[in-house]
């Protein structure tokens, strides 16, 4: 057979293998994305509180229902604040998702808080804010928040005099 035609033959040959590889590639990416895919339900009762991170002043509680807020990737956990709580203006370093489960949430925007500029939050609402956003939160009653975001999760104050990590 001359060269031509063999070289010919052997690219009809490739070319017509290449349904077969895309699709096995696809196989491959799918069961690898379903293998990293954590099926996650969560009851009320089964919520644990643990003391919230040091960046966040004492009195909070956390608690983790999806993922790791400390590594890249999706993650939902919730903070349980105290009546009469507040945070000093600070940023997040991804976006910020957060949800209001019970209580009343006042949140204010800049870098000076002002709870009399806070608007508040009942039960049900939401909020969403791009990166390094500055805003304050004020809480009335017993205060439940669920973050949804990206991490990993981080909380720089406006002030550094604010941040409570100082003082440990």
């Amino acid at each position: 057979m001359p060269l031509v035609a063999e070289q010919l033959r052997q690219r009809r040959f490739a070319v017509r293998q290449i349904p077969a590889i895309l699709t096995v590639a696809l196989l491959l990416a799918n069961t690898a994305a379903l293998a990293q895919d954590n099926h996650t339900m969560v009851q009320p009762d089964q919520v644990k509180w643990a003391a919230a991170p040091a960046a966040l002043p004492k009195g909070a509680e956390i608690a983790v229902l999806y993922g790791d807020p400390g590594k890249e990737g999706l993650f939902a956990m919730r903070l349980k604040l105290p009546d009469g709580y507040k945070i000093a203006p600070h940023t997040h370093p991804t976006i910020e998702a957060v949800t209001v489960i019970s209580g009343t949430f006042k949140l204010g925007m800049g870098d000076t808080a002002d709870e009399a500029k806070a608007q508040m939050l009942p039960a049900g609402s939401f909020f969403a804010f791009p990166p390094g956003t500055p805003h304050y939160a004020f809480t009335e009653g017993e205060t439940i928040v669920q973050i949804s975001t990206n991490g990993p999760w981080g909380l720089t104050y406006v002030n550094p005099k604010d941040d409570p990590r100082r003082a440990q």
